[in-house]
Order: structure tokens, then sequence, then C-alpha cells
């Protein structure tokens, strides 16, 4: 596998610290460039040991993978840069929120393999949840080679891309949802007297503890929470608060938000295209 990324943000820089360090590649076979960010190219040469250059028909003649990384803004204006030296036996993967298997292939205007995915932050630490679509063009090989890249990050699974906008507002967006919740727990601790790196501790810890618990456990999350839940007792006060205030009616609506702007932005940008 030799791997070039257009673009090279922290999505970008999280793919090559996870396949590089579980040595799924050398450092020597990954090319990285971006729209003018020399510096940060530096940086991840000396990190890695990959390969920085801003030749396009240089560091595409090495390449059997092309892994697009840009800004969604920016994509049209990369693609028209390395479109001329895109060849038939390429795989094009894509990280782009809200651009479609269908927009790339009218960019890139030649019949190939494309694999779209949608991590999230996560993968900086190798805990992204990664959904995978793809186009009729990809083979066995280059889906299970692709799948590997994004196990370097964390966990992977194939979807439908109609399925992509509703993973973006689930697990896409995810992590700053919970990041929200902690923020409230914070608040809370301050209020209540705690102190603020005591409290941080036995946040971090409680959800660490809830999400394994869904992991290793057979029962339902209703039935952990009821378990948890004794008449008359603290989490039944508390639960009661969030009930009065239709807390988990507000998350339903806000991944729903966040799916539905995700479908929109892809609309916007497919048609712009045809402008």
């Amino acid at each position: 596998m030799k791997i070039a990324f257009i673009g090279a943000g922290s999505m970008a820089e999280a793919l090559i610290s996870g396949i590089i360090t579980q040595k799924l590649v050398s450092g020597n076979n990954v090319w990285v460039t971006n729209k003018c960010n020399q510096e940060k190219l530096y940086e991840l040469q000396q990190s890695y040991g990959v390969n920085i250059s801003y030749d396009i028909k240089d560091i595409l003649s090495h390449v059997n993978i092309v892994c697009l990384a840009m800004k969604p803004k920016d994509v049209g204006e990369a693609i028209q840069s390395i479109r001329a030296y895109l060849r038939k036996d390429m795989l094009i993967v894509s990280v782009l929120a809200g651009v479609s298997i269908t927009s790339i292939e009218e960019m890139v205007d030649t019949d190939l393999a494309i694999v779209r995915a949608m991590p999230n932050t996560s993968a900086t630490i190798g805990k992204s949840a990664s959904a995978l679509a793809m186009n009729h063009n990809v083979n066995h090989l280059q889906l299970e080679t692709v799948k590997g890249m994004f196990e370097t990050v964390g966990l992977t699974t194939i979807v439908k891309e109609e399925d992509l906008d509703a993973v973006t507002g689930l697990s896409g967006s995810g992590p700053a949802y919970i990041y929200y919740l902690v923020e409230a727990m914070e608040k809370s601790a301050v209020e209540i007297g705690l102190e603020k790196e005591v409290a941080k501790k036995f946040i971090i810890q409680t959800l660490i503890g809830a999400a394994e618990m869904l992991e290793k456990s057979s029962k339902e999350s209703a039935q952990l929470r009821k378990e948890v839940t004794s008449p008359g007792g603290t989490t039944e006060a508390g639960l009661k608060v969030l009930e009065a205030h239709a807390v988990q009616e507000a998350f339903v609506e806000c991944i729903k938000a966040a799916t539905a702007q995700s479908k929109k932005l892809g609309e916007i940008f497919a048609n712009n295209m045809k402008v």
C-alpha cells in the first residue's frame, strides 16, 4: 500500500499516525501535501517520516491510494489539481463530510473505486467510530485495505451511503454531545462544592465505566439505567429532573437536527457543482 494524503489537517494526521504506528504501512510509503501550510508538512515529516511535496504529478506517480482530507469547501480545487494524474487502478478514500460519492465521481470524471468514510475526532486517540460506504468499483481487497486503515484509529463499520448522514448526526458529531454533557456535570460539581480537578476525575471515570458496561453487558441501556435507579433514591431524584426538562427528547431532536444538516450540506454542495 502506497498512499497520498491530499490535505494535512487533524484527521489526516490521525490516520497517518494510526497506519504508521500500527505498522500497516511505513512512512516512506506515505506522501502528504496540502494547499499552502508548509510548516505543517514539515511537522508531519519530522513526526512520522513521511514524504512531503507540492509536486502533485510526482506524488501521484508513486501511490495507489489517494485520501481526500482537505476541507470540504476546497475539494473542487483540490480534485482539479490532481485529476489529470489519477489512474484507473487507484482507490480514492474521502473523509469529507457532506461530499457524496456521486459528487466525487463527477469531479474526478474517471471511473474509479471510491470509498467514503465518516470517522470522528476521537480518531486522534485511536477511538473513532468510523463508517465506510463505497461505490460499485471497489473490490474486496480494496475494501479490506481501507477497513484496515480506519481500524488503526478505532472501530469500523460498513454502511450504505444513504446512512452516512445518520452516522454523521449520531457518531460524527457525537463527541460534542458528550462534551456538552460533561460541561453540565462540571458546572454542577462546582455548585455542589466539589473542587474542579476532583470532579473531573469522577466524571471521566464515570463515563468510562458506563461505556464499558454498555459494551460488555448483554443488557439494554434502559435496563442498566433501571438497575441504578432505586425507588426513592438519589438517582431517581436526579432522573426526575431530567425527565421534567425532556432531556432525552432533546437529545433525540439534537441528533435528528444534525442528521438533517448533514443531508442539507450534501445537497447544497451537489447543487453548487451544477451551477
